[in-house]
């Protein structure tokens, strides 16, 4: 059972702050403004089975997407790490995760819990790549169970920032907020970096035989 609980925590951990909910969650409010509470709280749970949803399907195809492209675990690595740091950059410096366009589109759709709140916000590239890196990992089904154990684990944790998001926002107002977003920019920044590294020295040590022939 040690794999299922280990690979559980780390999937989690390693999501979370990606996915990055609490930076979701005044976008969500914002998009939400004309509902009431109870459609909002619907979106909240649809938008939570959507992101399990889509990053379960991309743990379970993610070998198959790896050897069909001929990408290997570092490069996949650096991608990941590289529009994971663009994403930090943007909380960082206080950037909006819309633009205006696509902020105006989704107000005006009644069902926001897919496009553009799983997609791309919650479950995009980098939480993506992150679960397909994942999937290269794991060698047994206790350890797929422990990811999934993970994503479903960040789905209930992504129920609750969205649907108790109301009272943080007035709590710490939305100056408050984005003090919080732009620290957790930052170590998502850091986390970006790390996966670049790991990805780099995986790449290296992959090229190495064939440079020495």
């Amino acid at each position: 059972m040690q794999p299922l609980f280990s690979f559980a925590f780390a999937t989690f951990v390693a999501l979370f702050p990606i996915a990055n909910p609490i930076g979701a969650i005044p976008i969500f409010y914002s998009l939400t403004a004309r509902d009431t509470p109870r459609y909002r709280a619907k979106q909240a749970r649809f938008t939570a089975i959507n992101v399990v949803w889509v990053l379960a399907a991309f743990l379970v195809m993610g070998k198959f997407i790896l050897s069909f492209f001929g990408i290997s675990l570092g490069v996949l690595q650096i991608a990941g790490g590289l529009l994971i740091s663009h994403t930090a950059w943007e909380m960082v410096t206080a950037r909006q995760r819309l633009t205006g366009a696509e902020s105006a589109e989704a107000i005006d759709k009644d069902d926001i819990s897919f496009i553009p709140m799983a997609i791309p916000m919650l479950s995009g590239p980098g939480a993506i790549g992150v679960v397909i890196g994942l999937s290269e990992r794991t060698d047994q089904w206790l350890s797929y169970l422990g990811c999934l154990v993970g994503i479903v684990l960040l789905g209930i944790a992504l129920y609750l920032c969205l649907t108790l998001g109301e009272s943080l926002v007035k709590v710490l107002g939305k100056n408050g907020l984005g003090a919080l977003n732009r620290v957790l920019g930052f170590f998502i920044l850091a986390i970006a970096v790390q996966f670049v590294a790991d990805g780099t020295l995986a790449f290296i040590q992959e090229a190495a035989p064939s440079l020495l022939r």
